[in-house]
């Protein structure tokens, strides 16, 4: 029987990490970098994101198999109740439930943190492709996330243009403070 546990990303986590994302910047339009980070931006990254915000990681049998973190939403003092969140799950981890793992995970534990709403920035494509399906929208509606917004033709990447959509989860109520 397999061991599967959700914990705190640690600084020994990143090179794991960034080999999950590495595929899908050399390989999708799901991320819409075109190079894939260096070691040590990666781990500033993750550095600065857990000053305030959870990064989780799920492992099976002691093996990373797919990640997920929040970050600031904008950057403003005014948006302080609100973060955007990022999900990344190993190419060969697909339809595990992993990713629902992580986002019921994370979800709890931003709600401890008094965040009401959750955002996620998703590419999304007018037509399927090679690089980019409709696969990410549809887990994010599974999860309770309702679209908000769409950019059209606003990512260009593998010589096509591509849409990105924003997506909205409230997870608490929103009283006058």
């Amino acid at each position: 029987m397999s061991t599967v546990i959700i914990r705190d990303a640690v600084p020994a986590d990143v090179a794991r990490i960034l080999e999950i994302y590495a595929y899908y910047v050399k390989h999708t339009a799901i991320s819409f970098e075109y190079e894939v980070p260096t070691l040590s931006e990666f781990e500033s990254r993750m550095k600065r994101t857990t000053k305030k915000y959870p990064y989780l990681v799920i492992e099976q049998d002691g093996v990373i198999q797919g990640y997920a973190y929040a970050g600031a939403f904008v950057g403003r003092a005014a948006y302080d109740y609100s973060c955007e969140l990022t999900i990344y799950l190993d190419n060969a981890a697909k339809k595990r439930g992993y990713g629902r793992k992580l986002y019921e995970t994370l979800e709890m534990r931003l709600r401890k943190l008094g965040i009401l709403n959750m955002y996620a920035c998703i590419g999304y494509p007018d037509t399927e492709d090679e690089y980019l399906n409709r696969n990410s929208a549809k887990f994010h509606a599974h999860m309770g996330f309702q679209t908000v917004g769409e950019f059209h033709k606003c990512g260009y990447k593998f010589g096509r243009w591509y849409n990105m959509i924003w997506m909205e989860k409230i997870i608490g109520e929103h009283k006058t403070l």
